[in-house]
């Protein structure tokens, strides 16, 4: 038997007939941007679930385990857990080890060094050089056209069209890490993993209905 898509393997079949849960659960560092953008995504295939925790590292993938497991117990799991964060300022061994632990307990990692800010940039741009997470703001602007607000809820609805070209040029910075034979995401600046998180949902919006 072919292998099933990762959001078939997870739910409960009620019935016979019922079809597997797309339920999505998506962790986010912060409170807004990242958690709106991700909402923003047409869920009409799948249930997606973004929230905002204001947590970091660790306690973010802690976090993402214990409503994982919640959701279980209450006969409503997810197909699939995704813990969003930034590299930030973090100690390099805690951030590393963020990375273990999420894998070690079957979560999937969207991070992005420095920021998530990032991902809106390679909507405009290729970049592979070092950006400080302070210097995003005055990147953005000016391509947006409009001061950059970390709290823009429209922030979906701005990049969508350029979606395309904000996946192509995070392959493009994967494969550059990958051809220089280093995989250290959490000393690769800059890098990111939000495209995988990107492409997991239009998959499923490209589902047929439930």
């Amino acid at each position: 038997m072919a292998g099933r898509k990762p959001w078939e393997k997870g739910g409960t079949v009620r019935d016979r007939n019922a079809r597997p849960r797309r339920r999505v659960l998506i962790v986010c560092e912060d409170e807004k941007s990242s958690r709106d953008y991700f909402q923003s995504f047409d869920s009409s295939r799948s249930e997606v679930v973004a929230i905002g925790t204001g947590m970091n590292t660790l306690s973010l993938v802690e976090e993402a385990i214990a409503l994982r497991n919640r959701a279980h117990r209450d006969d409503a799991p997810y197909a699939s857990v995704w813990c969003v964060f930034d590299r930030d300022s973090f100690p390099v061994q805690s951030y590393h080890r963020t990375f273990e632990r999420a894998r070690d307990e079957g979560l999937r990692v969207a991070w992005a060094n420095e920021a998530f800010e990032l991902w809106y940039l390679l909507h405009f741009n290729y970049l592979d050089t070092a950006l400080s997470r302070d210097r995003y703001a005055e990147k953005l602007a000016p391509l947006l056209g409009i001061a950059y607000e970390k709290a823009d809820a429209l922030m979906y609805a701005r990049l969508e069209a350029k979606q395309p070209m904000a996946l192509r040029n995070a392959h493009r910075l994967e494969k550059h890490w990958a051809d220089l034979g280093v995989n250290n995401p959490e000393r690769h600046n800059p890098s990111t993993g939000v495209h995988k998180l990107v492409e997991h949902l239009n998959d499923l919006k490209e589902l047929g209905p439930v």
